[in-house]
């Protein structure tokens, strides 16, 4: 085999390998935004039930004394 081809098949395999890794990192760059929309989602979820709660509460409160 010429010494070209060796040098070009093991920088080769060399950069094939750095793209397998960026584009890893992209993959997991892009699960974390995912998995942080989910965990806002969630946070918002739960403020809004609170409020809801607390407004449900208040209501039936001054219902109760209005009668």
């Amino acid at each position: 085999m010429p010494v070209w081809m060796a040098v070009g098949a093991k920088w080769g395999g060399i950069v094939a390998l750095i793209a397998l890794i960026v584009t890893l990192v992209e993959a997991l760059i892009g699960l974390v935004g995912i998995i942080a929309f989910a965990v806002k989602a969630i946070v918002i979820i739960a403020f809004v039930a609170v409020f809801a709660v607390v407004a449900y509460l208040a209501y039936k409160a001054w219902r109760d004394r209005s009668k």
